[in-house]
Parts: C-alpha cells; sequence; structure tokens
C-alpha cells in the first residue's frame, strides 16, 4: 500500500512538472474513455521509475478516472448546488475505501452520518464522522461547519469487527451494545474532565478531592491568576484530554484516541499562542495526531500534515532551545526528549515518501534510525535496574537520561524520586495553606472567588488579602455558587440593623449596606467604616436591586433525590479519568520504541529501492 502511494505521487508529480492533463485528449476521448496515448504515456514512465508498466498504466488510469469525475462533480456543483464529498472509509474495508457522495450542505451533521451509514453499510451508533480535523456536530448543518464541495470526510468506527455484517442475531445485539458502550466512554471522558477542571477553579482539599494541576518541567504548580480563569480552563481540559488520547493510543484503539486528541487541539487552540510557544504538550500532541492518522491508515486524509510536523518541530526549537540548551538547563540532560525527534523525524520521512520525495524521505529516516540506535537499550540493563527495584519505565528513562549507564542511570532516579517527593511535599504545603486562607476569607462572607482573587493580587499573604478585599468591596459581587457565601435575604433584620446603628452608622446606611451584602453584619461594616459611614457610589445601585431569597420549589425534593446519583456517576467519570492519567511525570517520553524499529526498516527498504532504480537509470 506505501509503495502503491509513492508511486502514484510520483506519478502525479511527473504530470505536473510535464504539464499533461489525462482528462483532456489524446488521454481522453470525447466519451470520456481512455485514449491510446495513455499507453505510451505510462511506458514512459515506467521507463524512468523502473518499475511494471502494467502498474504504472493502471495507476494513471486511476488518475484520470478520479480528474473526470471531480471536473464532472464541479460542473455538477454550479449547476445544482449539490455538492460532493470523499468519504475515506475505515481500514477493515479492504476495497474502495475512497469514494464520493453526493450531498446538499443544508442538511445537518446527523442526517449526513445517516446517509453515510446508509450508503456504506454502518450503523449509526457505530461511527463518528471527521471533518476538517473536527468532529461533525450532529445538530448543526454542514454550511455552519464549514463543510465545502470536494471537502474529506473520514469515518472512525467504534466497533472493532473484521465483518461487514452479522447473521447471528445475538451478536448484532453485543456489537450495538458495545458501540453505545463506547460513546458513552467518550461522554464520561468529557464530563470527568470538566469535573477535574473545574475542581482546579476551586478552593478543594487536596487530601480527599482529586483534580488537575497545571505544573513545569521540575513538577512544580504554574499557578495562573484569576483574570486568565478560562485559558487556565482550556489549558487543563487540553490537557486531560490529550492524556485520555494519549492512553487509547497505547491501547491502540486509534479511533477512540482521535476525537479526544482533535478535541486537545481544540482546546490548546484557545490559549494564548505565546503559551503554546512555551511548552512542548502542544508539540507532542500534534506528533500524536498525525500517529493516529497515519496508524488508522488516513494520512492522506489529514491535509496539513506537514503543517502539523513543522509546526511541532517549531514548537520544541522554542521550548528546548536551538541545540536543547534550554532543556540541559533545566533537567540537566536531554537523553530522554530526543525519542520525540525520533517520532517527529519518522512520521516526517513517511509523510514525504508518501507523498513521492524520496531523497527528503531518505534523509529524515537516516536521522530517525541514528537516533534510534543512540536510545536503543539494551534488556540486561534494564533487568540489572529492576532488581535494585526501579520500575521498568523508570529505567528506560533514567539509562536514555545516562547514555546507557547503569549507575548513572540508578543514581539519575533515585535522586529524581527524593527531588520529586520534595516537591510534591511543598506543593501540598502550600495548596494547604492557601486552602486555609480561602477558607478564613469565606468564613467573614467572602465568596470563594473574590477570596481566590484577593489572595492572588496579594501573593498569598491573607492580611494584604484582606486589605484589598475591605478597599475594594465590589469584589464582593465576584460571586460564585457556593451556597454558603450566597444565601440572598429579602431584606435585613432589625438586629442586623441595630447591631450596625450602635457602631456608630446612620440606620439608611446601615440598612443599605446590608441589603448589599445579603445582611452579613462583618462585611456592611467594614465596608461603610473603609467609607466614611456610607456606601461607595458604584455600590449604591445593588442596595436597590439586591435579590430576594428564592423559595423553596416543589422540585427541590426531586432533585435532592436524584443527586446521589448524580454524584456517583460523577464520581465514576472522575475515576476513569485518573486511571488513565499516568502517575510517571515523564511517561510521554518512554517507549520501547517496538513499532518504531518496524516502521523505521519498512520505510527504509522502500527508499533503498528507490536509490537501486535511480542508479540503475
Amino acid at each position: 500500500m506505501a509503495q502503491k502511494e509513492y508511486l502514484q505521487a510520483k506519478l502525479t508529480q511527473f504530470l505536473r512538472e510535464d504539464r499533461i492533463q489525462l482528462w483532456k485528449p489524446p488521454y481522453t476521448d470525447e466519451n470520456k474513455e481512455v485514449g491510446l496515448a495513455l499507453k505510451d504515456l505510462a511506458k514512459k514512465y515506467s521507463d524512468k521509475l523502473e518499475c511494471c508498466e502494467n502498474e504504472v498504466e493502471k495507476i494513471m488510469e486511476e488518475i484520470r478516472c478520479k480528474a473526470i469525475e471531480r471536473g464532472t462533480g464541479n460542473e455538477h456543483y454550479k449547476t445544482t448546488g449539490i455538492a460532493t464529498i470523499e468519504v475515506f472509509l475505515p481500514p477493515r474495508v479492504r476495497k474502495d475505501r475512497k469514494n464520493r457522495l453526493e450531498t446538499r450542505l443544508h442538511i445537518t451533521g446527523r442526517e449526513l452520518r445517516s446517509k453515510i451509514a446508509e450508503t456504506f453499510g454502518f450503523q449509526e451508533s457505530y461511527i463518528k464522522i471527521v471533518i476538517n480535523k473536527k468532529q461533525l456536530q450532529l445538530g448543526r448543518t454542514l454550511e455552519e461547519q464549514g463543510v465545502t464541495h470536494n471537502v474529506k470526510a473520514m469515518v472512525l468506527e467504534l466497533k472493532q469487527s473484521e465483518e461487514d455484517t452479522r447473521k447471528n442475531v445475538q451478536v448484532e445485539e453485543d456489537e450495538q451494545n458495545e458501540a453505545k458502550l463506547k460513546e458513552k466512554r467518550i461522554q464520561r471522558t468529557k464530563r470527568g474532565l470538566e469535573i477535574l477542571a473545574e475542581r482546579a477553579e476551586m478552593a478543594v482539599d487536596p487530601e480527599t478531592t482529586p483534580y488537575l494541576d497545571i505544573a513545569n518541567q521540575t513538577g512544580r504548580s504554574i499557578r495562573m491568576p484569576p483574570s486568565e480563569r478560562k485559558v487556565s480552563t482550556a489549558l487543563v481540559l487540553a490537557m486531560g484530554y490529550h492524556e485520555k488520547g494519549r492512553a487509547f493510543l497505547k491501547r491502540k484503539e486509534y479511533g477512540i484516541a482521535l476525537p479526544c486528541l482533535l478535541d486537545a487541539d481544540r482546546y490548546f487552540c484557545e490559549c494564548c499562542p505565546e503559551l503554546l510557544d512555551t511548552v512542548d504538550n502542544y508539540a507532542v500532541l500534534q506528533l500524536d495526531i498525525v500517529w493516529c492518522y497515519f496508524r488508522l491508515g488516513q494520512l492522506e486524509c489529514l491535509d496539513d500534515a506537514e503543517k502539523k510536523l513543522n509546526l511541532a518541530q517549531k514548537c520544541f526549537k522554542n521550548c528546548y532551545g536551538e541545540n536543547h540548551q534550554r532543556l540541559v538547563h533545566i533537567k540537566g540532560n536531554c537523553g530522554k526528549e530526543k525519542i520525540l525527534f525520533l517520532r517527529l523525524y519518522l512520521l516526517q520521512g513517511i509523510r514525504n515518501y508518501l507523498s513521492g520525495n524520496g531523497e527528503v524521505a531518505c534523509d529524515y529516516l537516516s536521522k530517525a534510525h541514528q537516533l534510534f540506535k543512540e536510545l536503543y537499550i539494551d534488556p540486561t540493563k534494564v533487568d540489572n535496574l529492576l532488581q535494585l527495584g526501579f520500575t521498568a519505565q523508570e529505567a528506560r528513562l533514567g539509562l536514555r537520561a545516562c547514555d546507557g549507564n547503569v549507575d548513572h542511570a540508578a543514581a539519575h532516579i533515585t535522586n529524581r524520586r527524593e527531588e520529586l517527593a520534595q516537591i510534591r511535599k511543598e506543593e501540598k504545603e502550600k495548596k494547604r495553606r492557601r486552602l486555609e486562607n480561602i477558607n478564613s476569607l469565606k468564613g467573614m462572607g467572602y465568596s470563594t472567588h473574590a477570596a481566590r482573587q484577593a489572595l492572588h493580587q496579594a501573593s498569598g499573604n491573607l492580611d494584604e488579602a484582606l486589605k484589598i478585599l475591605v478597599s475594594n468591596p465590589q469584589m464582593w459581587w465576584l460571586n460564585d455558587s457556593d451556597p454558603q457565601t450566597n444565601n440572598c435575604q429579602e431584606s435585613p433584620s432589625q438586629e442586623s440593623i441595630n447591631q450596625l446603628v450602635y457602631m456608630g452608622f446612620e440606620a439608611v446606611a446601615a440598612e443599605a449596606a446590608l441589603r448589599v451584602f445579603r445582611g452579613n453584619v462583618q462585611l456592611a461594616a467594614q465596608t461603610l467604616a473603609h467609607n466614611g459611614g456610607s456606601l461607595p457610589p458604584d455600590l449604591q445601585f445593588s442596595a436597590e436591586d439586591s435579590s430576594s431569597t428564592p423559595s423553596t420549589s416543589p422540585s427541590d425534593s426531586a432533585a435532592a433525590s436524584s443527586a446521589s446519583t448524580d454524584e456517583d456517576m460523577e464520581t465514576e467519570a472522575v475515576n476513569e479519568i485518573l486511571e488513565d492519567i499516568p502517575e510517571h511525570e515523564e511517561d510521554y517520553l518512554d517507549s520501547t520504541l517496538e513499532d518504531e524499529e518496524i516502521l523505521i526498516a519498512e520505510y527504509l527498504c522502500y527508499v533503498e529501492n528507490i536509490k537501486s532504480a535511480t542508479k540503475k537509470n
């Protein structure tokens, strides 16, 4: 298959260079049948490529027919508005994997999915459609999602089956259940990540409540300002989806991995470009997306594979430094990260080979092969480290960081364990203090969000944070959905008003302040005292508009009865995510290189055959 794709790309390149249009005479007659001149052209190109003339002629006929189909489709679209979509079917469909489907663009994604399922013999619940590197949204029209004439659509199959149809009813039911379960897994993944991302923005006890945190290359948490909450959430979701996608990649469940990776890419794009240039996560994601398309046998469907690989290379350079000097400065070595460049060069080599660029492919594959030899690990050395109590993953990472020296690797792993233990201890203490400070401010009546923002501005100093809140009473309105700090009341009690009057404030000002701060005497007193006995102008309107206490509705009891069920579902969703979050922070740098070794050998063999044919010429 790879050799055929290379030959097709090479012939397309020759046709372009020679300015030959196969859909016109003398290669196509007036009835759109093949002309005799095609055979002569096939003879010329087969001699040039040193390959079978019949094979070249067959591929050129495929190119000619596709060009005619495309031209006919273009004319049809201009006159009728009916677009043509090129549908790429799953790898198990051995023949005619690329097919053309006509449709109007005002239909919904659900209607297109139904049409594809009916046309090509799938069941709707089994498939997902990816167009323009995004999952097709079922509720929106194709036009709204940027689907155009001649676009490529990739079909992902959620079931793992080698047969097109099943006659056994029980087996079919089992497969339908399996497809539904996999769809539920995808939805649970989404909900689990959303919950963990929300918790990262809340004040939770790290001892009892798991959440996702953002850390730098040394393992220390990165605190982002509350004003960047949207970016922070997007980053957490992006990294979470990426980890989930990588977990599916490890299990070779590429059809489920790809939607997770594409979602990760979407959330990363919501972050600022400057951030993406300084972390290697985005670069690694680009490699994983291209790798996933390749393993699905659909690399041709990824129009910007070259762009993604170049982007990954650029990100690595920005993140690690020109010659990895920044990486060496931070980590002391760059041996482990070389594995990312091996994967990068391998994919660049494969992509160039499949595009007909044999010489460029050879250069990249040779680089990948050289890195493979550097990164290959003697199994006996891994065994030696296993006997010392280290894991196989630690052994591989340690040996690559220390150029294969067992003693140095053992010391490196031990030191890293101690460093991480100390960092985790310090981070845990920081989180404990931060939670205590937030709870202290909440105890004074401030919302969680207001407490977080004030503490961020005060660099964690509780006294300074309190001064900020007192000086900026409007921050009290940075409310969250915390019922403990959001209890509203229609009008303040006379007892509370009397307390403030006793402190020396006017009754009218006291009542207005209590309305603004929803009955919180302490906040009302602090604000009045700080502003000379009256509310600041920007808060005076709030006294008139403060909301009343919502009455208990009949549905409250029903909601309460379902709360435990929802909580169980959320716990299940979170646990599924946590199961796939690797314990080792450098898990993405670990690989046995078994798949890479096979692919490097396979594609080097292909390019060597090209070299041999060139020498004969």
